[in-house]
């Protein structure tokens, strides 16, 4: 064959398969690669330890925020964190999420993921959920359409809709949509949800990507006594699947949900233990509870 001939048989094969690959991206039957889950790193929990902070310190402007922190979650725990205001608390979920990077101190998910190592966007990757105490949800989006667009894997609005879910996709949003209550909501706007079925879907959203790690900020302020009730349940149905870190300062909201209560003042642990014990340490009374 001469080489002319080569050539053009190279640029048919080339042309052929460039093709096959816009007839496949048309498929409206495919489930393309942008839309399936991303598998997150292994996280190693043989040791029964999900995250683990030790001997973390962080000063801003010579205010030490966080004061040689030692925490440690385990796998499928649901632990309250409470304290004053100042206590650290929001310092502490920052670094975890990599948005704050300590002076000192380790700071692991798992036993072989550093997450001092890592920036946010791989973090959240690597299995850790955030939700902040205000509700951010795409309001004029239905409910459905925020929880497929939060879906693992979707990097883009365009990707999410441009491909067409599997039924297995199909049926994780149902299964997080019973989760959370909202089935009947499915087709509204999350606009005209109430302020604590925003909560929900956000935690919702936030289950669509799959976490092993929930950080929940304050999920009950301004909510109903029946959507406190109902938060709670949804928090104690998710520990085992994932563990789950709630910071709260309403003490009834926290006997109800918590097993293990984490105390923080100035941006240390001061106790630690069951609500009871908690609730009857002197120097909890003294700093946080009153006496």
């Amino acid at each position: 064959m001469s080489r002319s001939a080569a050539v053009t048989s190279m640029m048919d094969v080339k042309g052929v398969k460039a093709l096959e690959g816009v007839q496949s991206f048309l498929r409206r039957d495919e489930v393309f690669d942008f839309i399936k889950p991303v598998e997150n790193p292994l996280v190693d929990t043989r040791k029964n330890i999900l995250l683990y902070l030790e001997g973390v310190s962080v000063s801003f402007d010579g205010f030490k925020a966080i004061n040689d922190l030692n925490l440690y979650i385990e796998p499928g725990e649901l632990r309250c964190i409470i304290g004053p205001n100042g206590a650290g608390k929001t310092t502490m979920m920052d670094i975890i999420t990599g948005k704050t990077r300590p002076d000192e101190g380790e700071v692991w998910l798992g036993s072989n993921l550093n997450l001092l190592k890592m920036d946010e966007a791989d973090i959240a990757n690597a299995g850790i959920g955030r939700k902040f105490q205000k509700p951010t949800v795409f309001e004029a989006l239905s409910v459905w359409e925020n929880l497929e667009l939060a879906m693992a894997g979707v990097r883009s609005t365009w990707g999410a809709f441009r491909a067409i879910m599997s039924s297995s996709q199909r049926d994780e949003v149902k299964r997080v949509l019973a989760l959370i209550g909202l089935e009947k909501s499915k087709n509204e706007p999350a606009g005209k949800l109430s302020h604590g079925q925003k909560q929900w879907l956000e935690i919702g959203m936030l289950l669509m990507q799959k976490p092993q790690l929930l950080l929940v900020d304050e999920p009950v302020a301004g909510m109903t006594h029946q959507e406190m009730d109902r938060t709670a349940e949804l928090l104690l149905s998710l520990a085992g699947e994932q563990s789950v870190v709630v910071v709260e300062h309403d003490m009834e909201f926290v006997r109800s949900i918590a097993s293990t209560v984490t105390v923080l003042h100035q941006g240390h642990v001061l106790a630690e233990g069951n609500m009871d014990s908690i609730q009857s340490n002197p120097k909890v009374r003294e700093v946080y509870l009153g006496n």
